[in-house]
């Protein structure tokens, strides 16, 4: 598996990362563990999680998904060194808001930790802006974490390209690391919160960029292609968003290339992302087996010019 330097932290990762969202909640603990083997078995090495996931499901607290993780590392399913984890801090815990405070950050890390049963965080991030809450403050709070070596690296997510360029600035002024990774959002559907500013000053910052929903919620796997299709379904309110002439053409073209290449829609979809400029790997999610080989698939697929070239049109 050839894998790819994450910016400028040191970290390297394959072109696919494993989206944990779903430990817990539409994968069991079981299918969670046999996804995970299967995933590093087949060379991928990265995981991107939160503590929040999925405080979302009835009876969930949070923290279900890294529960998983923890037990899966601690049974030996790989070497706590051969596995990059990522996970993040800030979402709503029962504190109701977003919250990257230095207490706030204090107190979650040593909990992610539990949970994970490991003693560092590859890559720690903050999950979404926090208004109330100085670039400084937070940054601070990371590098203290980072001189303890509880954290390797950080970055954030969410941030559009003015947010992002202004904590670069905090991070110069007050001589702290800066965010090193970013997680967008951005698939063949929703481009415009990644593609422009905010891609070309990850380009010139050497900024590594993990971004999530690469299917749109499961949409671009081609298995929804109208209302009722969704109904019953987890993130069915979220496919709904997709189901429009712009959709339905990007599935066409998907449908198309999936014949040239042999290869499922979600596939070229993952692997369309992950040959975007700028990006170093997408996020995916899968609840089964045979949605992993699309992931997996999808790590060394390759697309010709004119294959991208369709697609782009497509989501344009």
């Amino acid at each position: 598996m050839q894998l790819r330097p994450l910016g400028r932290t040191g970290l390297s990762i394959a072109p696919v990362v494993f989206g944990g969202n779903v430990f817990g909640w539409t994968a069991d603990e079981k299918t969670s563990f046999d996804l995970l083997d299967r995933f590093f078995d087949a060379g991928f090495n990265t995981i991107d999680t939160a503590d929040v996931y999925s405080r979302w499901a009835p009876g969930h607290i949070g923290g279900e998904s890294e529960t998983i993780i923890g037990k899966w590392l601690k049974r030996g399913g790989v070497a706590r060194d051969k596995a990059v984890i990522v996970t993040k801090v800030g979402s709503d815990m029962g504190q109701g808001k977003v919250d990257l405070s230095a207490k706030w950050i204090e107190k979650a890390v040593e909990d992610s930790l539990k949970r994970l049963q490991t003693d560092y965080i590859d890559l720690y991030l903050s999950h979404w802006p926090d208004p109330a809450t100085p670039y400084e403050e937070t940054l601070s709070a990371f590098e203290k974490l980072k001189k303890a070596g509880k954290i390797r690296a950080i970055g954030c997510s969410n941030l559009d390209a003015d947010q992002l360029k202004a904590s670069f600035e905090a991070a110069a002024k007050n001589g702290l690391p800066r965010y090193d990774v970013i997680q967008p959002e951005y698939n063949l559907y929703t481009r415009n919160k990644f593609e422009g500013p905010l891609a070309d000053l990850c380009i010139a910052e050497e900024i590594g960029v993990i971004s999530y929903y690469a299917l749109a919620a499961g949409f671009l796997t081609g298995k929804y292609r109208k209302k009722e299709d969704t109904e019953g379904v987890a993130r069915g309110y979220r496919v709904g968003d997709y189901l429009n002439e712009k959709g339905l053409k990007i599935l066409s073209a998907l449908d198309n290339i999936s014949v040239e290449v042999d290869a499922s829609p979600a596939s070229i979809a993952i692997a369309w992302v992950a040959h975007r400029p700028g990006i170093t790997a997408p996020i995916a999610s899968a609840t089964s087996l045979r949605q992993m080989e699309a992931l997996i698939a999808a790590g060394s697929l390759t697309l010709s010019a004119d294959q991208m070239q369709a697609l782009n049109e497509a989501g344009a």
